[in-house]
């Protein structure tokens, strides 16, 4: 499974681990006799194909998903398991793609110029002044 990146890589078929089961809502008597629910696991922490460069950074940003170092995601939404499997592995290479995106650039603070900062007083005082025309007229 090839995963793109800035450093693109390849999970070889040996180190996905499938499991499948069977898939839970509507269906029929379909849903229950055919295993269609798909997992997909990849070991990110032992695994030889991911590059030390890439590693640290995968397991780092996937920390809130990973198991002991192993991914997994799980695909259920299609009938068939074939059509389950390629959502899985599609699944998994997004997730590890955007895992892997460069941090977007550092926001540089700025501050309202003076103009800004006196339009927004002039703004504020005219929606005073009709608010207060709202009230009861004074006798």
């Amino acid at each position: 499974m090839a995963v793109p990146g800035p450093e693109p890589f390849v999970l070889p078929e040996r180190e996905l681990r499938w499991r499948f089961s069977r898939s839970s809502g509507p269906g029929g008597q379909g849903v229950n006799t055919t295993d269609s629910r798909v997992e997909l696991s990849v070991d990110l922490a032992n695994s030889p194909s991911v590059p030390d460069s890439l590693r640290e950074r995968l397991l780092r940003r996937l920390s809130g998903r990973l198991t002991d170092g192993v991914i997994t995601v799980v695909a259920s939404e299609h009938r068939s398991q074939l059509r389950n499997r390629e959502a899985a592995r599609d699944r998994l290479a997004g997730l590890l793609a955007r895992a892997l995106a460069p941090d977007p650039p550092k926001r540089r603070p700025t501050r309202p110029s003076k103009r800004a900062k006196q339009r927004r007083m002039d703004e504020k005082t005219k929606r005073g002044r009709l608010k207060r025309l709202r009230g009861r007229p004074d006798d």
